[in-house]
């Protein structure tokens, strides 16, 4: 193994030049040292119009503020909670796009990748670093960048897959042993434990299972204890998959592909599950094109793909990526594993959500806010969940889709709906609720 040597970060940044797209990797491989040192040049007004682009990252986000426009521009995949507001504001930006396709992006060279910014773990003895937990489109940015700039960091796990790379493939190497942003989860509240159970109820043995982040995913994850030879091919997981592992409820034994194996892309959470995949040939981070192709998902019988939703309508139109004009996150992988599962054997592809927001306003309505973008279309739908229950479109009629979907909704709101879709419909949607 030749000698790696280390240059400083306010060195490695003068790599970037104005016009450069930079990209970062992603959530808790967010490489923070790096970040400072270029909005470090971004202040001594050495930059401009360069254009950073990533997945959701942990941590904070300052190239999105107002203060360096003109410097730098952000242009995500992902809407992530630490630049919603400035990305509402338009100080940032969202580009749309199929998380299985956002590798596909650099490799096909519709987007440019000037200078690749990562975190990896510290080399082995046979000269490759890992990726740890942030594979996703990141390998393919290190593939097509024009320079390669790693931090080598002691925390970084030693994952598996398509994450182990040689040291060759990375130009320059900054050293920083701070610790993994970990992520923070709510304790579900009795809503999403209601729903967590509506969604377990439908999920059998054997099933290969991806499901997000957050209260309702743990949710769901705590009612499987009874469950059996339950695998994992998803986009990413958190904490709420390690009891099942540790009890063996989790052991990939009738996936297909990957037999045995958990399979993830990039992950949240704590320090826990850092540790869980370091050095770990169970684990399999692999790349997003290979995770989110819904060909490569639908190989595994019984994958059941559990995802959320901000609204839905009363045809099956399901938004998750905004408020109205609002954007608040993005496609994410949703269609991907919605489209991967439906085509499985034995598949079930649900949306859950709360039927209400916080605030009391029902999450399902006549028709989507204005501005409001479809994610899931009615034609992809399958199940929809809420703490009153599961109804399965598939194969419905509007009518009968309207019937079903009102029947989960919020009480409070159940009037409301049942006479938009008869004004809709007419006097035969009045006959069939008969």
């Amino acid at each position: 193994m030749s000698e790696i040597k280390f240059i400083s970060a306010d060195q490695a940044v003068k790599f970037v030049k104005s016009g450069d797209h930079i990209h970062f990797s992603s959530v808790a491989s967010a490489p923070k040292i790096l970040i400072d040192a270029l909005c470090r040049r971004g202040d001594a007004g050495e930059l401009k119009d360069v254009k950073i682009h990533h997945l959701h990252t942990e941590g904070e986000a300052p190239y999105t503020d107002q203060k360096y426009e003109g410097i730098f521009f952000h242009q995500a995949f992902f809407v992530g909670g630490n630049v919603r507001k400035n990305v509402q504001a338009g100080w940032a930006d969202y580009i749309p796009i199929f998380l299985s396709e956002t590798q596909k992006l650099y490799r096909s060279g519709v987007l440019p990748c000037d200078v690749a910014m990562v975190q990896v773990s510290t080399p082995d003895k046979h000269g490759y670093v890992s990726l740890g937990t942030s594979v996703d489109a990141t390998l393919a940015a290190i593939e097509c960048a024009r320079v390669v700039i790693a931090v080598v960091n002691k925390n970084v796990p030693r994952s598996f897959g398509d994450a182990m790379i040689p040291v060759s493939m990375i130009d320059y190497f900054v050293e920083c042993d701070s610790i993994l942003e970990p992520a923070h989860f709510s304790t579900p509240s009795d809503i999403e434990v209601a729903i967590g159970k509506n969604c377990a109820a439908l999920i059998e043995d054997g099933a290969t299972l991806q499901m997000g982040i957050g209260a309702i995913p743990n949710a769901v994850l705590a009612q499987l204890g009874g469950h059996k030879n339950l695998g994992i091919h998803t986009e990413m997981f958190a904490d709420g998959v390690l009891p099942l592992v540790h009890s063996g409820v989790i052991n990939g034994a009738e996936k297909a592909i990957d037999n045995g194996k958990m399979v993830s892309t990039f992950l949240m959470g704590s320090q826990e599950v850092y540790d869980f995949i370091d050095d770990n040939p169970g684990v399999a981070m692999m790349d997003v094109g290979y995770t989110n192709d819904p060909y490569v998902i639908a190989k595994n019988p019984k994958v059941t793909a559990i995802n959320s939703a901000l609204a839905i309508d009363i045809t099956g139109q399901v938004c998750a990526d905004s408020l109205g004009t609002k954007f608040y996150s993005g496609v994410g992988g949703q269609i991907d594993f919605i489209y991967g599962a439906s085509m499985s054997k034995g598949g079930k592809a649900i949306i859950a959500m709360p039927s209400a927001t916080n605030k009391g306003l029902s999450k399902i309505s006549n028709i989507l806010a204005p501005g409001s973008g479809v994610v899931t279309t009615r034609n992809h739908v399958h199940y929809i969940v809420t703490e009153y229950g599961a109804v399965d479109l598939y194969g419905k009629s509007l009518q009968e889709r309207a019937k079903l979907i009102t029947s989960i909704a919020h009480p409070s709101a159940r009037e409301e709906l049942d006479k938009a879709a008869f004004e809709r419909y007419g006097s035969h949607y009045h006959f069939l609720q008969k």
